[in-house]
C-alpha cells in the first residue's frame, strides 16, 4: 500500500487509495504531499524553489515522521538541491554496486555455506612441544 501513491495506479488500486485517503485527515495530507515530492525527483532548474514550498507545506501538516524527513532535507540542503536540479548523478555506479552485492549473495546461497567470518573465534595458535620446551610460534 505504501508504494501506491508513488505509482500510476490501476483502477482497482485507485479505489483502495481513495478509501485510504478518506480514512483519516493525515492520510489525505500525505497522499497530497507524496506526488508533489515525486515530481521533484526529476531534476529541473526550478526544483529548489519548489522544494522550499513543499517543505513549508509538509511542516504545516500534523505528520511527525514527515517533519523528521523535512528536517533531514534542510540539514543537507545544498546536496538535496544539487540532486534535484543537476542532471549529474551516480545512479549507474550505485546500480553496479547493488548488482555485484546481489550476485555475491546468490553465490553464497548456491554454495550452501555462510560467508566466512572475519576471524575464527576459539582457535588458538598451534603449539609444538620439543625437547627444549613449548614453542608457541610454530
Amino acid at each position: 500500500m505504501a508504494r501506491h501513491p508513488l505509482t500510476r495506479p490501476e483502477d482497482h488500486q485507485r479505489q483502495r487509495i481513495e478509501a485510504a485517503r478518506g480514512a483519516c485527515r493525515e492520510m489525505t495530507a500525505l497522499a497530497d504531499l507524496i506526488p508533489r515530492f515525486a515530481v521533484l525527483l526529476d531534476p529541473a532548474d526550478g526544483n529548489a524553489t519548489l522544494l522550499s514550498t513543499w517543505i513549508t507545506s509538509a511542516q504545516a501538516e500534523d505528520l511527525p515522521h514527515l517533519h523528521a524527513f523535512t528536517r533531514g532535507l534542510e540539514k543537507d540542503r545544498a546536496a538535496v538541491d544539487a540532486a534535484l536540479t543537476l542532471p549529474h548523478h551516480n545512479g549507474g555506479t550505485e546500480g553496479v554496486n547493488n548488482k555485484s552485492k546481489l550476485i555475491k549473495r546468490q553465490m553464497y546461497g548456491r554454495a550452501s555455506f555462510p560467508p566466512p567470518p572475519p576471524h575464527f573465534p576459539g582457535l588458538t595458535t598451534p603449539t609444538v612441544t620439543t625437547d627444549y620446551g613449548t614453542d608457541p610460534h610454530v
